[in-house]
């Protein structure tokens, strides 16, 4: 059953994946926006080639290749650069590759004939997605023509062939639809296991949600999330880049005036109260950040923090517009984009690794945090940790 397992390849995981939609290096920051917003995915690759050397040929640069990703949370971390604060519509049409992580091997080529444990040792050395080629279901008459209509927002053919991605969520899928061939570990508390990292990012619930910014980035990074806890460090909730991502950009706006609670509040998924939207607005005037006013507060010139009721049907008018940007509006299936609150999901040192596993599979995320009974923050627990174990094991099952 473990050579069953172990003679697996790549190509295994990728059936029924969906071709990468993917965005030009020449592309600008406002083509990622547009790309991300008619998306069904969280994320873009972004891809090194030309589609419009030869537009008469379907052949393209052999040379082709995807060198990263960006999600919304890139736009949003770059809006609330302090030189992009003032002018956000201007900082849109710088290029993408001001989005692009520095962290190099984000994303790796791999063949569909790779192996498993190949995949598994791509994401220990820190690889968050895996590109591989798969069959291409369209005829070469129909790319010529999609080649010919490229914009910036290019097809996802590439060197003549489409590709897909893999993530940690796949690969931790698929071993723990053979959970059974890894007792006793599976059974083992992430404890026991040493898996339980105490390095992570955290803020106080009263601190400026702005100062978090790096933090954020650096989460987004990672593949984990930004830890909010009151001044005896316990956990009352988390800043998390995959929530970030279910919102558009106007987020920019509140990270920029609200506080770490008040942005939990504002990312939750019911969508921000009315008096956040206020307080948001009325900061944004006192900084004098008109041009984050003007590009994601439609008709909220009129509008102070001290409204009289005649202009409380304004205010109403521009925060149920917010609101609706807070969000994502898309038609998309609740499995491909679940949306979470605010609140962080949490285990305790006790808990067993399949355990861990399945909640994280659950909620549609990389990590979870460890707690102690009281709320007491212990570290963090994440899917290269855990594949770590797996690849261990693996090792002794040869």
């Amino acid at each position: 059953m473990a050579a069953g397992l172990l003679a697996h390849e790549v190509a295994d995981l990728c059936l029924g994946k969906p071709p990468l939609k993917s965005l030009s290096i020449s592309a600008t920051v406002a083509d990622a926006l547009t790309a991300l917003k008619a998306s069904d995915e969280n994320w873009i690759s972004v891809w090194s080639c030309d589609h419009h050397s030869n537009k008469n040929s379907f052949n393209v640069n052999e040379d082709c290749v995807c060198i990263g990703k960006i999600c919304m949370v890139d736009i949003i971390c770059y809006l609330c650069e302090e030189e992009n604060l003032c002018c956000p519509s201007l900082a849109l049409q710088s290029p993408v590759s001001a989005l692009l992580s520095k962290v190099p091997c984000l994303v790796r080529h791999v063949e569909p004939s790779s192996s498993i444990v190949e995949a598994i040792d791509l994401i220990i050395q820190g690889a968050q997605n895996l590109v591989v080629p798969i069959k291409s279901r369209i005829t070469g008459s129909s790319r010529r023509k999609l080649l010919q209509k490229s914009t910036s927002v290019t097809p996802t053919i590439h060197n003549g062939r489409e590709f897909c991605w893999l993530t940690q969520e796949d690969v931790i899928r698929f071993l723990l639809n053979s959970i059974g061939l890894f007792s006793p570990i599976a059974a083992l508390s992430i404890e026991r296991l040493g898996i339980i990292s105490s390095e992570f990012m955290a803020v106080t619930y009263h601190s400026r949600a702005s100062s978090a910014i790096g933090a954020i980035a650096q989460a987004l990074s990672d593949q984990t999330s930004v830890a909010v806890v009151d001044d005896d460090g316990f956990l009352i909730g988390e800043i998390s880049p995959f929530t970030l991502a279910c919102c558009d950009e106007s987020v920019a706006a509140a990270i920029t005036t609200l506080s770490a609670s008040d942005l939990m509040a504002y990312i939750d998924c019911g969508g921000p109260p009315e008096d956040i939207v206020r307080l948001v607005i009325a900061r944004l005037k006192e900084r004098d950040l008109q041009g984050m006013l003007d590009e994601f507060m439609i008709d909220s010139s009129n509008i102070s923090s001290n409204s009289s009721s005649s202009s409380d049907e304004e205010f109403s008018s521009s925060t149920t517009t917010l609101s609706r940007l807070g969000r994502l509006n898309r038609s998309s299936s609740y499995s491909a984009r679940m949306m979470r609150r605010a609140e962080a999901i949490v285990c305790h040192p006790g808990s067993s690794l399949v355990a861990v596993m399945i909640q994280a599979l659950a909620h549609r995320v990389n990590f979870v945090w460890v707690i102690e009974e009281d709320g007491s923050v212990v570290g963090i627990v994440t899917f290269s940790d855990i594949l770590g174990v797996f690849r261990e094991h693996l090792d002794s099952m040869v």
